[in-house]
């Protein structure tokens, strides 16, 4: 795994340009973390990332190096010294993150850092030489063993208090590089997981997407739920624990969530169909694609139940919990620091993950009910109708038949190939526009033109209207008689 271990001739090339500039300075600059536990591991990111740790002064070296480079210049953290700088080659980003020490020296430093696999340093210049750099680590805290162990281990006991994000850290280095976490540190997380109360919602949400993008999201959240560290970043779970649903189902409200998440995921690992996979891959916000925030509305697509639960005539239910949950999904989406397309997306999961459901009560839904969905849904179908599949195929109690199971899944099958079948027709032009209607009916602005639009663009869809003349009848029967 170690052997004959370089940086490649194109990263040599931007690092040396940086170590040239230091060197003027007389300024000594150290490669820390994770780019080297990437090229221990073989692992190359097609955008790179770079972090320098440098004695003092990390923010003002930064500014003008970020001045000679042409490249933007931010400050992350004043108070530490820390700056990033973000260069653009060609279609590529190379992202530069500088720090001041933590401590006296490089070994305090590394003291400091999260994990022993990333407590980890090279001098600058010793990245530009040709022989194996495997003699030039600096590796105090047996960093490389644990990595050639897949162990994910704090470098000493006060790692979480200083960082309580680090205890989520340990859980998405686990999921991204297939890592096991060491024992103690299990051990300290349990300890420690009530600062995590502390740490800011943006720093949360980053290391949450971070397992939500990996195929080990379930894996991870039961790990995580087994030491009840996500009761202290979602507190609304403790009320769905222990709450059963009847016998539709049989699992509570809280492990019929988990066990969505990892149907979501089985659904995920079997999928080819390309133009699926790449709806899913879009980028909604930042880095974060659609298929991560659907595996997040998976996650609160049931947060309304025991809002919502009713006991009736012996029978328990939970209707209207698709509303009650969106508002909850909606604060926490606010409380992570969501964008709004983002929470957009998450609304219309949540709010019609019930729908094609609905639809599958009949073998063939009708034209205008498909097309309700279809409109009500806009650009997250796709990604209800997954959310469907996985939520039904973790719906397993006594009254759950084979035939209505299987009903689900066809249906389910039927609209997703008629979405992408929509997908690549041309949109139809309207028959009418609301200057139209306003001036045949004489009727002023008001929200009824857009009910009548509606129900042209319906009929036209579903194909009974198929011009201006028959539109305008179509019209006639909307409009309100005095």
């Amino acid at each position: 795994m170690e052997s004959g271990l370089k940086f490649s001739l194109k990263d040599k090339r931007i690092l040396k340009d940086i170590y040239n500039f230091a060197k003027a300075r007389r300024a000594k600059l150290y490669l820390v973390g994770g780019v080297l536990r990437d090229l221990i591991l073989g692992k190359s990111k097609e955008n790179r990332d770079f972090d320098f740790a440098i004695k003092m002064r990390a923010i003002s070296f930064g500014r003008n190096l970020a001045k000679r480079l042409r490249c933007g210049f931010v400050v992350l953290d004043k108070e530490h010294g820390s700056c990033r700088l973000v260069k653009k080659e060609g279609d590529k980003f190379y992202t530069f993150d500088f720090t001041d020490f933590r401590g006296k020296n490089l070994e305090d430093d590394l003291k400091h850092r999260d994990f022993t696999i990333n407590a980890i340093a090279l001098k600058l210049e010793e990245a530009l030489t040709g022989h194996d750099l495997n003699v030039s680590l600096i590796d105090p805290y047996r960093g490389r063993v644990d990595i050639k162990t897949k162990l994910i281990r704090v470098v000493t006991k006060k790692s979480f208090p200083e960082d309580p994000l680090r205890i989520l850290r340990a859980f998405s280095f686990s999921a991204i590089l297939g890592f096991n976490i060491d024992k103690d540190t299990l051990r300290l997380a349990r300890l420690d997981k009530d600062k995590l109360s502390a740490v800011s919602g943006e720093r949360i949400r980053d290391e949450l997407f971070k397992v939500f993008a990996t195929v080990k999201g379930y894996d991870c959240f039961l790990a995580l739920d087994k030491l009840k560290i996500l009761d202290i970043v979602f507190p609304e779970i403790k009320k769905m624990r222990r709450i059963g649903q009847g016998p539709y189902h049989h699992l509570d409200v809280w492990q019929h969530t988990l066990e969505t998440i990892r149907q979501l995921e089985l659904i995920f690992k079997e999928m080819k169909n390309k133009e699926i996979l790449g709806c899913l891959n879009t980028v909604i916000s930042a880095d974060r694609r659609r298929k991560a925030i659907l595996k997040f509305g998976a996650f609160l697509h049931d947060f309304g139940k025991p809002k919502t639960l009713r006991h009736q005539k012996g029978r328990i239910t939970f209707h209207g919990h698709e509303r009650a949950g969106l508002r909850i999904a909606e604060d926490i989406a606010r409380r992570l620091k969501l964008s709004r397309d983002e929470i957009y997306s998450l609304h219309k999961m949540i709010l019609w993950h019930l729908r094609p459901g609905y639809l599958a009560d009949s073998e063939n839904p009708t034209p205008r009910a498909k097309f309700r969905f279809f409109r009500d849904a806009g650009n997250e179908a796709l990604s209800i109708l997954l959310l469907s599949l996985a939520d039904q195929r973790s719906t397993k109690g006594p009254l759950t038949t084979f035939k209505a199971a299987k009903q689900h899944e066809i249906v389910v099958a039927r609209l997703i190939k008629e979405y992408l079948k929509k997908g690549k027709e041309k949109k139809q032009k309207r028959l009418l526009n609301g200057n139209e209607i306003m001036k045949k009916f004489k009727l002023g602005p008001s929200p009824l033109i857009g009910k009548i639009l509606f129900g042209i663009e319906e009929l036209q869809a579903i194909g009974k209207i198929k011009n201006k003349e028959e539109a305008f009848k179509a019209a006639a029967k909307l409009v309100p008689t005095t």
